[in-house]
């Protein structure tokens, strides 16, 4: 691990040497591939090892229907939190990392349960090992969602927590990349886009065949910068979706607006302020969507069908129905009968049908 460390910062030096122009720019890109592809590595290690170190990561079953992970730096807040809106006993303290492992709360909203995960505080070098940041990061590459929370004397922690988790291959509110990539034993690379691209075939076939891709096709589906086709060819990275609370405002509610129309939500979660909006955005985040089943209501997710609500009930049960009535917004008359490829929606009351 050391030497993929010296190298990382062997690259990250000549990339900061080099200047950028017309005529660089294909080894830049070579170097920034090369860089992904050490870091790949390196966070390859640390996954395997569950957090690196010799002493063990933390090892968390999933439950519910999702599960959330607390990132923050110390004393920020985040204990609070889960113990109020779950029944999580989360030791709270005035002092820093008294948080010294997981611990899990459910929260029971809306018929969703939803698994909250309190973890150490995250500080700056995380990545590297600081303050359990290791163990810490493999927990978060797991999760549905990350509630990313400081704290109103810390506002500018949030960007000290965005790029630790952007180095550790974890990228929050962004969708990977439309790039379709197919392996072939030989036969060299082709590159199609039906898209104009600011990248040359050239530069594409440079930066797969630095990420050790040698033969085989790449169709670009959109337009795409360099960093999002490294992305692309990383076998590293994890695309979740964050929202960021900034806790403790009533120690300073006269910039609350301005935090507001950043996007921030903002709370006070010592003072019970808040938890309602804070519960509406995590079910909006998680694209949750409540469907009943006679009487039995079942979370699923945007963008599902029927068939997924069939195979989440059971592949028998899947297996054994192949239509379905419906009752709801979506239905032409009361009880209509639909096939599995039916969309679901919120609200909607469902019966399968044999």
């Amino acid at each position: 691990m050391d030497d993929i460390s010296e190298q990382i910062e062997f690259v990250k030096k000549e990339l900061r040497d080099t200047p950028y122009h017309k005529g660089t720019e294909h080894y830049i890109g070579k170097l920034r591939a090369r860089l992904a592809r050490l870091k790949d590595k390196e966070l390859e290690g640390i996954i395997k090892s569950k957090g690196g170190g010799g002493g063990g990561g933390y090892a968390v079953k999933k439950q519910g229907d999702a599960t959330i992970v607390l990132i923050g730096p110390p004393s920020s807040g985040k204990s609070t939190l889960i113990n109020k809106i779950t029944n999580a006993e989360s030791k709270v303290a005035p002092y820093d990392f008294t948080t010294v492992s997981v611990v899990p709360g459910m929260l029971i909203y809306n018929d969703a349960y939803i698994q909250i995960l309190d973890v150490p505080g995250l500080i700056q070098g995380a990545r590297m090992g600081k303050g359990r940041g290791k163990e810490v990061l493999s927990v978060a590459r797991a999760s549905d969602l990350l509630v990313i929370m400081t704290d109103v004397q810390r506002l500018d922690f949030i960007d000290t927590l965005k790029a630790e988790l952007e180095e550790s291959g974890i990228r929050i509110n962004k969708e990977k990349p439309k790039v379709k990539i197919e392996k072939k034993v030989d036969g060299g690379l082709t590159v199609f886009s039906n898209i104009r691209q600011d990248l040359t075939q050239e530069m594409v076939k440079n930066i797969a065949q630095e990420m050790g891709f040698k033969n085989g096709s790449i169709t670009l589906n959109e337009m795409v910068t360099m960093d999002q086709l490294i992305d692309s060819f990383s076998r590293s990275r994890v695309y979740i979706p964050a929202i960021f609370v900034i806790n403790k405002i009533d120690e300073n509610k006269a910039i609350e607006k301005d935090l507001r129309n950043k996007g921030y939500l903002t709370m006070s979660a010592r003072d019970d302020a808040d938890l309602v909006e804070f519960k509406q955005l995590v079910w909006k985040s998680l694209k949750f969507i409540k469907v009943n089943l006679i009487d039995s209501p079942i979370i699923m997710k945007e963008g599902q069908t029927l068939a997924d609500l069939a195979n989440k009930i059971g592949t028998d049960f899947s297996e054994k129905y192949k239509t379905a009535k419906i009752w709801g917004s979506i239905a032409k008359f009361p009880g209509q009968e639909v096939p599995l490829t039916t969309p679901l929606v919120e609200g909607l009351q469902v019966k399968f049908l044999v």
